[in-house]
């Protein structure tokens, strides 16, 4: 029995849903009947038509205008979106130019719409919006395109500012351009400048290696510290910073201040708990970067090794207690090494000899 049998003729207005355009309903009826449906449109209006012996055909079309209804609602959602959405920026402290930032949020609706209209495409009824739908992918897509290569260029270009800029050496070896964002073809534009920054990089990376191989501890370096390293190599306080991480416990250096104005002469070393040593002999901390720690390693092996040699000479000559702090704790360490091995060597000769308490004494003596 159909659902319209036994209702009155009665003016009931009916609220279809059937609002995404007002297209004509046609129905499989010998007289091809039409009407339009609005929110004039009565009960006895639909009884008229005989729509109840045509269940099937109507519930196909009113389905169908569901489903037309929830997409053009998804369209006028993407467009009210985007219409206003807007990248966030920043300045960049060195150059003043400005950076664009794109939040999560941004990021997350870019994709979240992309998989709504993937989902559209999918569609059995997309038939009527399928140009729009299809404009709305291509222009998602390459938002995406542009967005992705954008911060590429960006990070790039930041990453490698500062070496250009900081470096004297290395801007002898580069050369650099300005970045014009506001013409047409943008994408193309971005992705040329990738590209030449691409081969910035590749350059740089060989540059850097050529740097290692004349200084070896900068292989156990990240190459953000290292590209520090090489921007202030001809500030030697602004390296110092880093010695820890290329050398055991030493973390700073000393330098020579004449006329209250510090200058590039490194006269001895601190370690990480504030132990100083005066180095033997000044280190001249100047030219480029990986000559002058070369230089500096040097001196800081000449110093060790005058220092050694002076402990080791003077230990029976003073109290143990009096020559431990006289020099520096490794020097100290080692020195005492040296002649406990020295002395117990002496302890075995002296049991062999025959002196059956000779181990014993010594260890007395320790």
């Amino acid at each position: 029995m159909s659902p319209l049998t036994g209702l009155k003729n009665e003016k009931i207005k009916i609220n279809f849903v059937i609002k995404l355009r007002r297209l004509p309903l046609n129905l499989p009826l010998s007289s091809q009947v039409k009407f339009v449906m609005d929110e004039k449109t009565t009960l006895s209006d639909l009884l008229a038509l005989n729509l109840h012996n045509y269940e099937d055909e109507v519930k196909n079309i009113v389905d169908k205008s569901v489903k037309e209804m929830s997409m053009e609602k998804v369209l006028k959602e993407l467009h009210a979106t985007w219409s206003t959405m807007e990248f966030d920026h920043e300045v960049h402290h060195r150059t003043n130019l400005t950076v664009l930032r794109a939040s999560e949020e941004l990021i997350e609706i870019l994709e979240e719409n992309q998989v709504q209209l993937q989902n559209l495409m999918s569609s059995k009824y997309i038939s009527f919006f399928l140009d729009e739908v299809s404009d709305w992918q291509k222009k998602l897509a390459n938002a995406d395109q542009v967005i992705q290569i954008w911060f590429e260029v960006q990070r790039t270009w930041m990453h490698l500012e500062s070496i250009f800029i900081g470096s004297e050496d290395i801007q002898r070896k580069f050369t650099g351009g300005s970045i014009a964002t506001n013409k047409p073809h943008l994408y193309e534009r971005l992705e040329n400048i990738q590209k030449d920054l691409t081969l910035c990089e590749k350059a740089l990376t060989e540059y850097l290696e050529t740097k290692r191989l004349a200084y070896p501890r900068f292989y156990f370096m990240s190459v953000p510290d290292l590209l520090d390293i090489l921007s202030n190599g001809n500030q030697p306080v602004l390296v110092a910073r880093h010695l820890s991480k290329l050398y055991d416990s030493m973390c700073k250096l000393k330098f020579r201040v004449v006329d209250g104005r510090t200058t590039k002469l490194a006269e001895g070393m601190y370690e990480r708990d504030g132990e100083y040593v005066e180095f033997f002999g000044e280190c001249e901390c100047t030219g480029k970067v990986e000559v002058w720690l070369n230089r500096l390693t040097d001196t800081m092996r000449r110093t060790v090794r005058h220092y050694l040699g002076d402990a080791v000479v003077t230990y029976e000559e003073r109290s143990r207690e009096s020559w431990v702090f006289d020099y520096p704790s490794q020097i100290a360490l080692c020195g005492t090494q040296i002649w406990w091995a020295t002395e117990v060597s002496i302890a075995f000769a002296r049991l062999e000899e025959g002196y059956e308490l000779a181990v014993r004494d010594y260890q007395r003596k320790q």
